[in-house]
């Protein structure tokens, strides 16, 4: 199989015959094809075969009624006593609301509420206990917000609880693996989904990570769920697909997947990235304390629009805002 990545530019130097990278303000004219075992080639944008010119180049559709055009802020909610950076403080509904609130007022699109840790070593909560922590907190953000709400969740029942208290997004970090009810209950009501690759499951995945190639053992996994997804009768406009930096991942795979993120829109599908104050940013920047690795954070975010990602999944909202902002006026002359 032969994998393309486009190299993205910004800039009105564009040449004659660029292309639009995924309906949005980027562009390209030049893509390295590679194969597994051999060594990659830079091959003009007319040697493109049709079916990967049209992933690269079509606009993606929105979701749930947000435009991805640009990079889309998505703020991260976790209803949770144990997740690795905020765990307990947003646990009470009170407390959540009102971070939510804060977090669409300094220009979060999408509000990512999970009940259940993920981070490494965290064990499964009870899906009675994991609906209890976010039925009211989603209910509520979509009653005095109206900031469409993802819910962060493996489970089916969890699901379908979130999404009958007003949730327009499914967001599962197994890659619809975990539990085999959930991908038939997002396709019964057609609602966007978040598919992401893990290896391994929260408890064990950062034991001992390996792969063969992490950027083409990913973009197999994504395809391969895109492919199953389709099947139950969603298109590939309503899946977002994420290549899953901190799981199941050393801080080497992390790094080779940010610098090659352009490889994914070949997917024809929304990249998100979530990396946000993640053990790796600490490990290069001496920052041990989640806490402190805001900084780091921004610097991912930039990294990513700079390479056409069309979702950006963050604690630190308006600080991400701001330096995007200011990335866009320097590289579009938007003020």
């Amino acid at each position: 199989m032969t994998y393309f990545r486009p190299l993205p530019r910004s800039g009105t130097l564009r040449p004659d015959g660029a292309l639009p990278l995924a309906g949005g303000d980027l562009w390209f004219s030049d893509v390295i094809a590679e194969e597994r075992d051999r060594a990659p080639e830079l091959i003009p944008i007319s040697d493109l075969p049709d079916d990967v010119h049209t992933r690269l180049t079509s606009a993606r559709a929105p979701i749930a009624g947000v435009e991805m055009t640009r990079p889309v802020l998505m703020g991260i909610l976790n209803v949770t006593p144990d997740s690795f950076s905020d765990g307990g403080r947003y646990l009470d509904p009170t407390h959540a609301v009102d971070q939510a609130r804060a977090m669409a007022a300094d220009g979060a699109g999408i509000i990512d509420i999970g009940g259940e840790s993920t981070r490494p070593g965290a064990e499964t909560v009870a899906i009675d206990e994991e609906i209890d922590r976010v039925r009211t907190p989603i209910a509520s953000v979509t009653a005095q917000l109206g900031t469409p709400v993802s819910i962060d969740t493996r489970k089916a029942a969890v699901a379908e609880a979130a999404l009958d208290a007003g949730a327009a997004i499914v967001n599962d970090v197994s890659g619809f693996t975990f539990d085999a009810a959930l991908a038939p209950l997002c396709a019964k009501h057609s609602v966007p989904v978040c598919v992401m690759h893990a290896q391994g499951d929260p408890q064990t995945m950062q034991d001992a990570p390996s792969y063969d190639d992490v950027r083409f053992d990913v973009y197999d996994f994504l395809e391969a769920r895109v492919a199953y997804l389709e099947t139950l009768g969603l298109n590939r406009a309503q899946i977002i697909v994420d290549p899953g930096i901190g799981s199941g991942k050393t801080t080497t795979h992390n790094l080779t997947l940010l610098r090659e993120i352009s490889l994914f829109h070949g997917l024809g599908c929304p990249i998100l990235l979530g990396a946000s104050r993640k053990r790796f940013i600490g490990t290069i920047s001496g920052a041990d304390i989640a806490d402190t690795r805001m900084p780091g954070s921004v610097s991912v975010a930039l990294h990513a629009a700079s390479q056409g990602v069309q979702v950006i999944r963050v604690h630190d909202v308006s600080e991400t805002r701001q330096a995007l902002a200011v990335w866009r006026a320097v590289e579009f002359g938007e003020t």
